[in-house]
């Protein structure tokens, strides 16, 4: 759909339905027509630049919300011309440390804010690091809504209306462990990190002193190192129909395994609202054996599906499974 972008993250839809992408490397938000219908963007169209390590997009009310690492802001936003006016800062964020990227997705009438830790494996100094936070949509009354998250960069709403995130493993256990997760996320929850990981098991080297049986357990797990991104339920009419209510995920693959992991986009098969099983979607786009490394995953309105890879520095459209 479009190429030599760089380091493209975040997917979203403008009102208008047109592809929106957060440009990290280039410190861009980028909008992307297809006004010819030909399956491929017509151009890329800059909304805003010179901004730190832009992630997070998210649009409401005439708004476009973008989190930096430092902070998130919110523009007025013109779909129409596809551009953003002046902006304000809601709040500021914790920067630096291990993971950079801070994602925000807006469900029911509050803005929520993923921000990963600072470390590997230690307890954080700032409330908001490894952790979602909560706020009005004006930024106003923030404070933690789920912690114990050591790098949940993606959640979304599900059709049973409870918000679903990835959450990556700790690193320097082996090949095998820690197993990467799949969890429901709710109000006042802890989710292990750094003391637990996986289905409340002790991390005998992990800091901090959590009573493992008080955390909460992922709903499903997935092998060590696979790098979970990017997830979406599928609502496609496109899509084969008994896959409605599964779950796409992207895996950004393996820095610390001895054998390369992840590098794809899975399925996970859900039977009676609870996931049961899962298998490969997307692996190899080109075709060429390239490494492909998934961020995020996107339906727009007619069904297609959108895939970013940072790696490769383009955006693929998918019309059906």
């Amino acid at each position: 759909f479009a190429s030599d972008l760089g380091k493209v993250r975040v997917l979203e839809l403008d009102p208008e339905g047109v592809l929106v992408a957060s440009l990290t490397d280039s410190g861009k938000v980028v909008a992307l027509p297809d006004t010819d219908g030909d399956s491929k963007a017509d151009r890329v169209a800059e909304i805003l630049s010179g901004l730190n390590q832009p992630h997070g997009l998210a649009f409401d009310a005439g708004y476009l919300y973008v989190a930096e690492t430092d902070k998130v802001v919110r523009y007025l936003y013109d779909s129409p011309s596809m551009r953003a006016g002046p902006g304000e800062v809601l709040f500021s964020l914790p920067e630096g440390g291990r993971h950079f990227s801070r994602t925000i997705r807006i469900i029911g009438d509050k803005l929520h804010t993923a921000v990963g830790s600072s470390c590997d494996t230690c307890v954080e100094d700032d409330p908001k690091r490894a952790a979602i936070s909560v706020s009005d949509l004006d930024g106003k009354n923030l404070r933690v809504f789920a912690k114990g998250l050591r790098n949940t960069v993606f959640f979304v709403k599900g059709p049973d209306g409870k918000i679903y995130g990835t959450d990556m493993g700790r690193d320097f256990l082996g090949d095998n462990l820690p197993p990467e997760e799949i969890n429901i996320i709710e109000d006042g929850k802890d989710y292990g990190w750094p003391s637990c990981y996986g289905d409340r098991v002790r991390d005998r080297e992990g800091e901090g002193d959590k009573d493992c049986a008080q955390t909460e357990a992922p709903i499903y797990t997935l092998p060590a190192h696979w790098a979970p991104l990017g997830l979406r339920f599928i609502d496609s009419v496109l899509f084969p129909k008994e896959w409605r209510g599964d779950l796409l995920v992207a895996f950004h693959g393996s820095w610390n395994s001895s054998v390369p992991v992840g590098y794809k986009v899975i399925r996970v098969n859900f039977e009676g609202g609870k996931p049961v099983s899962h298998e490969d979607f997307m692996t190899d786009p080109t075709g060429r054996g390239e490494k492909f490394r998934p961020v995020d995953v996107i339906f727009d309105k007619e069904g297609n599906l959108y895939v970013s890879d940072d790696n490769a520095g383009v955006i693929y459209r998918v019309s059906g499974g």
